[in-house]
Formats: structure tokens, sequence, C-alpha cells
């Protein structure tokens, strides 16, 4: 099930990007196997298996890649897959043994997705680092924050996901497209600096054209405009607005009792402080219940600001299936949607090495070999 289904992926187990990368893929119905180590290594922030979203779909094979059998082994279920992702830093892999010379040797039709910071060579290629360094080097994590203050991390969300996660995706995506035409695999070289660039695009046209101002809470879209904010309620509670266009800040203006001045002025910055003084008092004046009785589904670009208990329960998300419950709690649902091709409900994440036996079978292992394999403990 899924449009994805029948593609076969080997995922070296890391953190961050390269979870989020198979969980997409394997959401859509892609076959992964999780090649996880045989003793705890300290990745991630030390959740229980159960709550791993990220490693959800998959099936697990707990395997020592420091052991020559295990590399053995690897190779030969290297042989067997389409796609493989790995997030070790540049030359790990190839020390190890599975680099993309050796791999695609087995596997020319191999697609090997690499996923790094700072990518696989350059300056800062072996330098360790996190989201935040890497959107540190785009001008994202600079546009960020309040103005007269410093930038503010936005989560992982930027670096880890959106600039690593999705063009690691549209890569070996893209990877498997080509092969369709040449027959033949690649390495797909994705890095989290470049990815969060690309997102920055329309920023460095604006910066260019003279329409964006690099200090931070000055512009349309960074807070800087009253009618693109946040503001609080009468019981501490969030909404926002988005009102860009004249015809719907008109609208909004209409439903909330604002002057007429400030939309004949909308874009007229010397108003800015005296409209968000007035947004500011008009909101604080009543509860969000009452904001979104008034002003949800018109459009005023409105919407309640949910925290990550309240999301599941908002009417559009339970209508449109954006979250679904799984291990008793909710959590994203597949995205996006297909007309034909629906993925099935995901399965919960694995336990390190649940199916090891099942996959090397599944491989063509055959009974001696896994029990020689275990005896070399080269698999849990």
């Amino acid at each position: 099930m899924g449009p994805l289904a029948g593609l076969r992926i080997l995922e070296f187990a890391s953190i961050g990007p390269g979870p989020m990368c198979a969980m997409l893929l394997a959401d859509l119905g892609a076959d992964i196997i999780r090649v996880d180590r045989i003793e705890p290594s300290g990745l991630g922030i030390g959740m229980a298996a159960t709550f791993d979203v990220c490693a959800r779909n998959r099936r697990s094979i707990a395997l020592d890649l420091k052991n020559a059998a295990g590399r053995a082994a690897v190779l030969r279920l290297v042989a067997t897959v389409d796609v493989l992702i790995e997030g070790f830093r540049p030359g790990v892999a190839e020390r190890l043994g599975l680099g993309p010379d050796t791999c695609m040797t087995s596997n020319p039709r191999l697609v090997y997705g690499r996923m790094t910071g700072f990518g696989q060579d350059g300056k800062l290629a072996q330098a360790a680092g996190h989201d935040l360094n890497y959107i540190a080097l785009t001008g994202a994590l600079h546009a960020i924050g309040p103005k007269g203050g410093t930038p503010l991390p936005p989560l992982n969300l930027v670096g880890d996901y959106g600039g690593g996660a999705l063009y690691l995706a549209l890569g070996i995506l893209s990877a498997l497209f080509e092969r369709n035409r040449s027959g033949n695999g690649q390495v797909v070289d994705a890095a989290m600096v470049e990815g969060a660039a690309s997102l920055m695009s329309i920023f460095y046209g604006l910066v260019a054209a003279g329409s964006w101002q690099t200090e931070r809470g000055s512009n349309l879209l960074d807070g800087g405009a009253p009618f693109y904010n946040v503001y609080e309620t009468s019981d501490g509670r969030y909404v926002s607005i988005a009102a860009l266009e004249n015809k719907f800040f008109a609208e909004l203006a209409r439903l909330i009792g604002l002057d007429s001045k400030f939309v004949a002025r909308q874009m007229d910055r010397s108003l800015w402080p005296e409209l968000r003084a007035r947004m500011t008092e008009i909101f604080r004046s009543q509860t969000r219940e009452h904001w979104c009785a008034l002003l949800e589904g018109t459009d005023a670009c409105f919407a309640p600001v949910l925290s990550i208990r309240e999301a599941p329960e908002h009417p559009h998300n339970r209508q449109r299936g954006v979250f679904v419950q799984v291990n008793g709690f909710a959590q994203p649902a597949a995205a996006p949607h297909f007309s034909r091709s629906k993925p099935a409900a995901p399965q919960p994440p694995p336990q390190s090495g649940a199916h090891t036996q099942d996959v090397l079978r599944d491989a063509g292992f055959s009974a001696a070999e896994i029990d020689a394999l275990r005896a070399a403990r080269a698999i849990a």
C-alpha cells in the first residue's frame, strides 16, 4: 500500500534527519530495514522506542558494523535493496568498508543517500554540529527572532527536517527517477546547510530587490508587520493573524472593529506601531474561544495557536486525519494524501533487533549462516 510500495531501503540508524527521511518514505509504502547497533549507541535523547515516532514503519536488524562478519552480512543486504541511507560523519562509512564504491560494486543500481550537516567535503565537513549551527550559516537563524532581540532557534525544523530530511528524500526519489533512464544508481550528498539555504531562496531575492531588511522583526513575514503576527488573548492564550492582502485585512478590520484608516494605509510603516498597539488591545480584550467563534473560517486569515496537545483535537485536523493514534498516543499521519495509492496506517517503531532473523532469512541467509553470525557476535 502507498505510492512507494515495492521500494526497498536499508537505513543505518542515526539521529535527526536520517530517521525522519526514512519515516517519510516508509509512511508512503517503502519497505525499510533499519540497521541498529547491538549496544546502545548514545544517539538521540534517551527516548523509549515506543515513543520514537520517526522510527515507525520499519523492520530492525541489530548488527555490529565493526565486525567483519557483520559487514559482510550488510553487503549481502545491500545487494537486495534500491536505496541505502546513512548519516555518518564523512569518511566513516568508507572506513567501515561500507562506502558508496564498495556498496555500489555489490549493487550498481543502488541509490546511496548520505545525510550530513556540512556535506561530504569542504572546510567544515569533519566538524561536529547540529541543526542550529547549520542554519546559522545560511541566514535563516539570523532572520528569526524579535526586533532588538537575539535570534531564536526554530525548534530543529529548518535544518534537520526541512533542509535535511526533505531534501534527502527529494534527492533519493530524483535519483530513482533518473535510474529508470540510465539503469545506474548514484550518490545523493544531502547537506543540511545547503537544504536550509535553498529554503531561504525567496528571502535572498527580497533582499536583492531592496524589499527585505536584515534587521529581525522588521519585515512582512518575520513579525514586523502587525497584520502578520501573534497576539495574546485575555485568557493567556494566543491567536495568529496573517492578513497580508488588503482585501483580507479589510475583512479582519471589519470583524474586530479596526478603524478604516488602518485599512487604507495598511503598508504605511509609520502607522504600524499604532496599529500593533490597537490590535494588541483588541485581542487582549477577549478569550481565544471568542476569537475562534468570530474569525475562524473567515477570510481574515486567522487560526488559534494550538499546543502539541491541543492540535490533534482541532475539528479540521480530525476531519482531515492529520493525526493518528499509534501505540496509544497521537502523532502525525502520513502526508501528503493520494487519490489512489493510499498509505497503510502507521505501524509502531520496532525494538532494536526485533526482525534480525526474519530479515536475514528473507535475504537468503540459511539457518546455519544466521547461527554463525550470532556465534561471531555479529548480530544480537
